[in-house]
């Protein structure tokens, strides 16, 4: 008896249904897209700028397990450009770099960073366009905390995050660590940027590997 041949309609449906389960995958395990909508990352990342995430870097996680890790990989590291769930509202996703990672010590003193007592220099993406600088007694206690951090350790299993636009980013030297677990993976290139100031594409920016 000769094979029923399947009608179109069941071969799109197919093929609908797999192209769906290929990318749930390829979303949930291995790479994701995020859109910039802050400026807190300037002059890395602009407003607009849609970059994909590479999700399995730092291990494969199970899904709806609470950030447990089914092949474990290598942990982020200082410099890294990390996305991961905002601690005080884990249905937000923020994107920061990593500045200190479990064990180090981390000091802020009128802007200047210091991790392991020394002073961090010559960071290329970090921009202070604020020439305002707050003593720690400060009233404002939000702005002495913006330039002032007393000397602490980073705990187990923990990372120290801060934008590069170090005047104007909502980081850890406010709400405090990420933890491993919440680490949704490293940002890895910029796909897309909309100006949309300009009404138009940042044709430029479009490839650029982020670092």
């Amino acid at each position: 008896m000769a094979e029923k041949k399947k009608s179109s309609l069941r071969e799109n449906i197919e093929a609908i249904v797999i192209a769906v389960i290929i990318a749930m995958f390829i979303r949930t395990f291995l790479i994701q897209a995020f859109k910039i909508p802050s400026g807190s990352m300037l002059e890395t990342l602009q407003i607009g700028d849609q970059i994909l995430v590479n999700k399995f870097i730092y291990g494969v996680k199970i899904p709806f397990t609470d950030g447990k890790t089914l092949i474990p990989a290598k942990t982020p590291e200082k410099g890294d450009i990390v996305v991961f769930k905002y601690p005080e509202d884990p249905s937000k996703d923020f994107i920061k770099r990593v500045i200190a990672i479990a064990g180090d010590t981390v000091e802020v003193d009128r802007k200047k960073l210091y991790v392991n007592g020394n002073f961090v220099e010559g960071e290329p993406y970090a921009q202070y366009k604020d020439h305002n600088i707050f003593p720690p007694d400060y009233p404002d206690r939000t702005r002495a905390r913006r330039d002032n951090v007393p000397k602490f350790t980073v705990p187990a299993n923990k990372l120290f995050v801060m934008g590069d636009n170090r005047d104007n980013s909502h980081d850890s030297r406010f709400w405090g660590f990420v933890d491993l677990k919440e680490v949704r993976g490293k940002a890895l290139i910029i796909y897309w940027s909309w100006d949309g100031d300009k009404f138009g594409v940042r044709w430029n920016r479009i490839g650029d590997i982020l670092k």
